[in-house]
């Protein structure tokens, strides 16, 4: 067994390693480590807010109670937006596996994209549709087609809401 310690490198003490006694367990702090979760990808979604207020793109709500969690909600149009990152999303651009610990993040990216799927699936099933926005797809040079591609998905939702009711 090994022994609760922790390596932490101190800012006084450039390059000069502190062992600091843990006072959970190994497997204690893996779970307490577990339950911490991100606070959201906050920069790409004030990214997409800025584009859609630039280009007068509105009914949208953000912290819609609606399966998966979208970023987005037109609810009239019934269309949920995800702005995925590249990296924990697996963007085939830009997404990568790390070198090291390869097989945990290669499960965890796995995952990822096993839930994105899930996620997709569920809400048109739902009779929602989903569009998927990639981090990348937010940079100025790719502004204008992302927002025709908001633009096509909106009509698309609400020509085919009208068509059904």
């Amino acid at each position: 067994m090994q022994p609760p310690y922790r390596a932490r490198i101190s800012a006084r003490e450039r390059g000069t390693k502190i062992l600091v006694a843990d006072v959970f367990s190994r497997n204690k702090r893996s779970d307490i480590m577990s339950r911490v979760r991100g606070r959201g990808n906050r920069a790409t979604e004030l990214r997409l807010i800025q584009v859609m207020r630039k280009h007068a793109i509105t009914g949208w709500r953000r912290n819609v109670p609606l399966f998966g969690n979208p970023d987005f909600v037109f609810a009239n149009a019934h269309l949920a937006v995800f702005v995925d990152g590249c990296f924990w999303h697996c963007c085939p651009r830009h997404g990568s596996f790390p070198s090291s610990n390869a097989d945990f993040w290669r499960l965890k990216l796995d995952r990822n994209r096993a839930r994105d799927r899930l996620v997709t699936r569920t809400l048109v099933a739902s009779g929602w549709r989903v569009l998927r926005v990639w981090q990348h797809e937010l940079a100025v040079a790719n502004e204008r087609r992302l927002v025709r591609r908001l633009g096509s998905a909106l009509s698309k939702s609400l020509n085919s809401r009208t068509r059904h009711h």
